[in-house]
């Protein structure tokens, strides 16, 4: 079985099994995306019905373009951390409508494709220290969490601070508190979040495949006799539909007046380290480097990530890149394209299970995002926090993008502080151009 212009496995009954094996395993350890982005971006306001179509049809045709432009086991879908900036950052924090964020979307799609095909890519990758970059996903993954905390209700918001949410001890006492706890947090909300929590972290510390997918559903069964979860029928599957509502909804204009530069260079930046760290973490788990430590067809897995891009900001949902869970088909095996197919194959089928994916509450996929969280902290454990110079750029960019609320403001913050505190140290041998361009345009943009 072969797909033109790649090296898929030849029709070898064995091979093949694995191959398809390793997929399922890839698609049942990601597959929570479909659950969980609908309700991230549906927080702007957009159907849920249609950004979880058009989640599933993002990550297919990245998924599928992976396998056969690039012939790499490596998965792709809307990126968790990306979401959360579209809605909680641009729309829900700067006003911009979740058309214009779309815009946005597609724009760095744009860009990353004209920087694929002239290796500037590459170049700005290799720009940026080491350290910032692994700061990035750190401080990405306490955003992500923060977010899953609020919406498990551990987290309150007051004004001025936050707290802690808590159960309290006379609630079999106290009928007014049956309803509510401090702060009107749901006392069943909270205590489903923190069921789920448990129950996903424990197949987490197995080694569950698909740990964050099962707990996910597990929370929710959990919520249909507590009253958590109300279907109006209990039709699991069901034709697709509302991607009308969301297809060609870019809008242009309000992204122009809004500011082009800041929010496309957020999107460009995070997933620009987030699908390099990937590829080559992933890649270097199935010996697929080079002497050099570079991944071979880099260039043809980068053009199938930036044309999903594109492609799903045109159906309605924000960056697709590749995702690390691709590490689990790895570990089944999979060292072929064939993977990253059948997990395409399986984001199609999953179109047709809009029905179940709307009766998930948020409380049932607070423990995923919270998790999701712990497993983007890794790269802050290679961080140098002995030298001054490389901490604290490291530490601002980690500590303001959940501080902020927002992923754009750490990521300017920790560059602004990599080239000051490098001048002022003397070392400004280590201010790549790259660094000298982006702490330009990070000055100008407070001054604006």
């Amino acid at each position: 079985m072969t797909i033109p212009g790649t090296a898929l496995p030849p029709a070898d009954a064995s091979l093949l099994k694995r191959e398809t094996r390793a997929g399922v395993t890839t698609f049942a350890t990601m597959a929570y995306i479909v659950v969980v982005n609908p309700q991230i971006l549906g927080a702007t306001g957009m159907p849920a019905d249609g950004v979880m179509m058009a989640t599933c049809l993002a990550a297919a045709l990245g998924s599928i373009l992976m396998g056969v432009l690039a012939n790499y086991p490596f998965a792709l879908a809307p990126g968790m951390g990306l979401n959360a900036f579209f809605a909680y950052t641009l729309v829900l924090g700067s006003g911009l409508s979740w058309q214009g964020a779309l815009a946005a979307v597609f724009v760095s799609g744009t860009v990353f494709v004209i920087l694929t095909l002239t290796r500037a890519r590459e170049a700005v990758i290799n720009g940026i220290p080491a350290n910032l970059k692994r700061a990035v996903s750190g401080g990405v993954g306490l955003f992500i969490a923060l977010i899953g905390f609020k919406n498990a209700g551990l987290v309150i918001f007051n004004q001025g601070t936050g707290t802690l949410g808590r159960i309290n001890t006379n609630y079999f006492e106290d009928p007014a508190l049956q309803e509510l706890l401090p702060f009107g947090v749901s006392f069943v909300t909270v205590g489903l979040a923190l069921f789920g929590l448990v129950i996903t972290a424990g197949m987490v510390a197995r080694k569950v495949p698909g740990a964050l997918l099962w707990g996910i559903l597990a929370a929710t069964a959990v919520g249909i006799p507590l009253g958590v979860v109300a279907p109006d029928d209990w039709s699991l599957v069901g034709m697709p539909s509302g991607l009308g509502q969301t297809f060609l909804q870019m809008d242009f204009a309000e992204l122009l007046a809004f500011g082009l530069v800041g929010a496309v260079f957020t999107f460009t930046f995070v997933d620009l380290f987030d699908t390099a760290g990937t590829l080559v973490g992933v890649a270097s788990k199935a010996d697929m480097l080079d002497k050099d430590g570079r991944l071979p067809r880099a260039k043809r897995a980068l053009l199938a990530d930036s044309v999903a891009t594109m492609a799903g900001s045109v159906m309605g949902t924000s960056t697709t890149t590749t995702y690390v869970e691709s590490a689990a088909g790895v570990a089944e095996g999979g060292r072929t394209g064939w993977t990253a197919v059948t997990v395409g194959v399986l984001f199609l089928l999953a179109i047709f299970f809009g029905p179940l994916v709307q009766m998930v509450p948020s409380a049932a996929t607070a423990p995923a995002l919270i998790l999701v969280g712990v497993f983007m902290m890794g790269p802050v454990s290679r961080i140098d926090f002995k030298d001054p110079v490389e901490a604290i750029p490291a530490f601002l960019a980690v500590a303001l993008m959940p501080l902020t609320f927002s992923i754009a403001e750490g990521i300017s913050a920790g560059i602004v502080a990599c080239v000051l505190l490098r001048l002022i140290s003397g070392r400004t041998s280590q201010i790549s151009p790259t660094l000298w361009v982006l702490f330009a345009l990070f000055v100008a943009r407070y001054f604006m």
